[in-house]
């Protein structure tokens, strides 16, 4: 609850920059000098990237909170029980290891949003904030693609390469949240 309310308080204080922001690129406009008009313009490209880049936050954050609360429903929402140092952090040993069962599941179904979603959460809990929003972004996208009474079967991955090649990789395929 505390985050939705600090992400509300965030949103309204962006919306009402946003409003000052415009007004003054109308009032730029308004002065009707070639570079007052110039510079204007280009103020109020702020504002509409600034709703832009806010409206679609707040799309995948309700889109993810929808995933949460149906996998929830079925049971199967990661329990969060990993140990925490003092500062209320999760353990890096022990995200890591969380992190490894998550990638294999993911990797043996990789058509099922269920083990996206879970392999994202794993990446948060690993402190790896870029990949955990791929890994949603992917989880999203395959809910929108399956059908939802049932979960999606798992394909089998690409061809092996021949001996001696290296195997292509996939973009969508999972990594380490170090990188490696």
């Amino acid at each position: 609850m505390r985050a939705k309310i600090t992400y509300f308080i965030t949103a309204a204080v962006l919306v009402f920059y946003f409003f000052l922001v415009g007004s003054r690129g109308v009032m730029l406009i308004r002065h009707g000098t070639p570079v007052t008009v110039m510079f204007g313009v280009a103020v109020l490209i702020l504002p509409v990237i600034g709703v832009w880049f806010l409206w679609k936050n707040t799309q995948f954050v309700r889109r993810a909170n929808a995933l949460a609360a149906e996998l929830d429903a079925e049971g199967g929402l990661p329990v969060d029980d990993l140990p925490r140092t003092p500062s209320g952090r999760i353990e890096r040993d022990a995200a890591d290891a969380v992190f490894t069962k998550r990638r294999e599941e993911t990797e043996d179904a990789p058509d099922d949003w269920r083990t996206w979603f879970r392999l994202a959460v794993a990446y948060q809990d690993a402190r790896d904030t870029p990949r955990a929003r791929k890994a949603m972004q992917r989880a999203i996208a395959l809910h929108r693609t399956s059908p939802s009474d049932h979960p999606a079967p798992s394909t089998p991955s690409a061809p092996s390469s021949p001996p001696g090649e290296p195997a292509p990789s996939s973009p969508a395929a999972p990594s380490s949240p170090s990188g490696a």
